[in-house]
């Protein structure tokens, strides 16, 4: 009875585990991963690769962009630049001019110069010619004359800037502060000293800032754009 039991059950000992598992290691792996699945994985590669692409594109345009606002700026700061030299030459014309008009030598004028003026702000940096009028072309070259007399005469000079953001123009004209102090160059090269009285923003709407009454004073208004909110700083300075 004994052996009948022996012989119908089979108790495996250790090495017979071992031997099943090194078979079973030995087995060659089969990917089972289905058609669908593999087809998935395809399209999230392509997803991925067309989502870099794009993003290189994207960069590429902004690279671009931003090498030609370096160079219009560089333009248009050269252009300044010489227009400063042009205001030197309209000065020494104009006290030719007042010298010949002393001696009745000659009868010369001076009408609707292009340059009418230069501005200085030592605390930012900035040395500008001023230009008579102000459109969308001009504002691109440098100041310009929004309203107001001529330089150094009585009234309200108001004069127009755009808003660099690399620090051209009045870019910093939000950095100043009352006292600080403006220099004015009329077409005589004359030198008046302005003091910032005020400083304030208004809507683009708004041009009270404009008004002429000064009672007889020396006023600047320098205007510009604020980049953030949309609105105009507005610089308010007397001569002392």
């Amino acid at each position: 009875m004994n052996q009948i039991i022996d012989k119908g059950h089979f108790k495996p000992d250790n090495n017979f585990h071992i031997e099943i598992g090194n078979a079973i290691s030995e087995i060659p792996y089969i990917e089972t991963i289905p058609k669908a699945s593999k087809l998935k994985q395809y399209f999230i590669k392509q997803k991925y690769r067309f989502q870099f692409f794009v993003s290189l594109f994207v960069a590429i345009i902004f690279i671009a962009i931003f090498f030609y606002h370096v160079q219009t700026n560089k333009a248009q700061e050269k252009l300044s630049k010489d227009l400063l030299k042009n205001y030197s030459l309209t000065t020494l014309y104009h006290e030719k001019n007042l010298d010949s008009t002393k001696t009745n030598k000659s009868n010369f004028v001076i009408e609707n110069p292009f340059v009418i003026g230069m501005i200085k702000i030592a605390k930012i940096n900035l040395n500008y010619p001023i230009l008579s009028e102000s459109n969308s072309d001009l504002l691109k070259i440098s100041l310009c004359r929004f309203a107001g007399p001529m330089p150094n005469e009585v009234g309200n000079l108001c004069i127009a800037g755009h808003n660099y953001v690399d620090n051209k123009f009045f870019s910093r004209l939000a950095e100043l502060n009352k006292n600080d102090t403006i220099e004015i160059y009329d077409l005589a090269g004359k030198k008046i000293t302005y003091f910032v009285t005020d400083k304030y923003e208004v809507n683009p709407s708004d041009l009270s800032c404009t008004n002429q009454d000064t009672n007889q004073s020396k006023v600047i208004t320098l205007l510009t754009c604020n980049n953030v909110n949309g609105k105009r700083t507005v610089v308010k300075a007397i001569e002392k």
